[in-house]
């Protein structure tokens, strides 16, 4: 299974509120730290904040906070949230497009292949996909790197 570009920025965006020093970020100042497109980003944060995920802050002093605790974000559901189309092959949509849909054996095995993808994200919360906060805050070009590892 492939994440679209709207899901991995989606983690990306969550990775770098989980790692910033601030309580809020911007979008624009997001965007900027990974080279995407801001109104792109902006529609993710939307996404994120729907789901609650996120926390979205209007005016001077607003910005993207965490809604709750990385240890309570659980990848899995993340993905499940923003992945537009959850379908590994046309049949899953059921659009009745494949014509050996009614006789074919690879579905089953496909359907129990998406899901063991998803069983293997739930086991994985944000803090423990970026429990290497001081690496990834440098790579960020974040301030006081240092002072973000913690155990998870």
């Amino acid at each position: 299974m492939q994440l679209d570009k709207f899901t991995d920025y989606g983690l990306r965006i969550l990775m770098y509120l989980r790692v910033n020093d601030d309580p809020k970020a911007s979008v624009a100042e997001i965007a900027s730290k990974f080279s995407l497109s801001e109104h792109h980003l902006s529609k993710v944060a939307t996404a994120l904040a729907g789901e609650g995920f996120v926390v979205s802050t209007r005016g001077r002093a607003g910005g993207l906070s965490l809604a709750k605790p990385a240890e309570e974000i659980l990848i899995g559901s993340v993905v499940r949230s923003l992945t537009r189309n959850l379908s590994v092959v046309e049949c899953f949509a059921g659009n009745g497009a494949c014509v050996i849909t009614p006789a074919c054996g690879l579905r089953g095995p496909l359907i129990e292949a998406q899901e063991a993808f998803f069983k293997v994200l739930d086991s994985y919360s944000l803090a423990q996909v970026s429990q290497e906060s001081g690496a990834l805050a440098q790579l960020l070009g974040l301030s006081d790197a240092s002072a973000l590892d913690e155990p998870v």
